[in-house]
């Protein structure tokens, strides 16, 4: 009975070690894919500068928004902000009162509160500035000639396209300018950005997070549990390989704590961003505040990487495309967590950069006011806007 034993024995051995060995080459192989990322981050000077970072005349300009964007119509109206305080903007004059409709240089429709409800358009406008007193068609009111002259009909929106309802209706020219998180905006706002430190530092204080306050692994917060969508699709796959605390509403996920949701993914390594949908330039807070500022490693699952890169250092981050599946991404945040120097990497876009989160509504309002004061009389509008946002 000895020498059976002892050939199972290190049959046993054996196997241990050969499993050892496939753990230390995936190990490796994920380590190589971060390595490839630092290596091009190292040859990245600096990200792409934003479009009102170069210094413009700031001329007088009114801007009206015709609803406050959540708040419902008919609300009580709130103050608007004080662009030159908030954003160094001057010469911004932001409107409520739909009577100054004929003042404005530019107008602000948000889609979600144009898409639900009846139409509530501006009435046609005459040569006089006299509203008109019939009431015309909603097509009537697209056309360019029912506005004051030179006046700007901006389309606001924030959300994809897969979560924009009544978008394809909005036909036949109705608006001159969009506004949104999209790149190729006529006034681009995205939903955060990286911008430079004043004294880039080597060594500066307090910029990666303190590994000993980092008791968990994985979090994640979601709101809206979709079980078609390809973020749970793609959960319920890593979960099965790797521990993920998950947060929200509905029943599926601890409520977050009182300490807020900042101080709560502070405390793990890592965190999933990721998006309800896919589409070109869709990258939300849960990249740029859950994640970035927060101080977790972001694990994205959006538009591809190369769509990330334009936005964000391609060593601060990690795609779930990088990997063949949730289980070999799961090894490579269990490599990352066995090793601190490796994981640390992570946080290097630090020392260049810092992270800004763009407040809602009323940065928007203000950049829209930025765009009237540098644009040009050139006349402008929009004839397919589904088909722009949508492609």
């Amino acid at each position: 009975m000895g020498p059976p034993c002892g050939r199972e024995a290190g049959g046993r051995r054996r196997r241990r070690r050969g499993r050892g060995q496939l753990e230390s080459a995936l190990a490796l192989a994920a380590a190589g894919l971060m390595c490839t990322a630092l290596a091009a981050y190292v040859c990245w000077e600096q990200l792409p500068p934003l479009p009102w970072t170069s210094p413009a005349p700031q001329q007088p300009v009114s801007v009206l928004l015709w609803w406050e964007p959540f708040r419902g119509r008919g609300a009580d109206e709130r103050p608007p902000p004080d662009c030159r305080l908030r954003f160094n903007i001057s010469g911004c004059r932001l409107l409520t009162d739909r009577s100054a409709y004929g003042e404005a240089q530019a107008v602000l429709f948000h889609h979600r509160d144009l898409a639900k409800g009846p139409p509530d358009w501006p009435p046609p406008w005459s040569a006089r500035g006299d509203a008109a007193e019939d009431v015309l068609e909603q097509a009537a009111l697209a056309t360019l000639g029912s506005r004051p002259p030179g006046q700007r009909w901006v389309w606001m929106n924030f959300e994809s396209p897969s979560h924009s309802p009544g978008l394809r209706s909005l036909t036949g020219n109705l608006f001159n300018w969009t506004l949104s998180y999209r790149a190729d905006s006529d006034v681009f706002v995205p939903y955060g950005y990286l911008y430079p430190r004043n004294h880039p530092s080597d060594q500066p204080p307090g910029l990666a997070p303190p590994l000993a306050r980092k008791r968990g692994l994985v979090a994640w917060v979601v709101s809206h549990w979709d079980e078609h969508q390809a973020r749970v699709r793609y959960y319920h796959q890593l979960s099965q390989h790797v521990p993920v605390d998950v947060f929200g509403q509905g029943g599926h996920g601890r409520p977050v704590p009182d300490s807020g949701l900042l101080h709560t993914v502070a405390r793990y390594k890592f965190y999933l961003a990721f998006e309800n949908s896919q589409h070109l330039d869709y990258i939300t807070e849960k990249l740029w505040r859950n994640a970035l500022l927060a101080g977790a490693v972001p694990v994205v699952l959006g538009p591809d990487r190369a769509n990330y890169e334009r936005f964000v250092p391609r060593g601060a981050f990690i795609h779930v495309d990088d990997f063949p599946s949730a289980s070999a991404l799961a090894t490579y945040l269990l490599f990352l967590h066995r090793n601190p120097a490796a994981y640390r990497r992570y946080f290097h876009w630090r020392r260049s950069y810092a992270v800004h989160i763009t407040s809602f509504w009323d940065e928007p309002w203000c950049r829209a006011c930025q765009a009237v004061q540098t644009a040009g009389e050139q006349p402008k509008s929009i004839g397919n806007l589904a088909h722009w946002f949508e492609r």
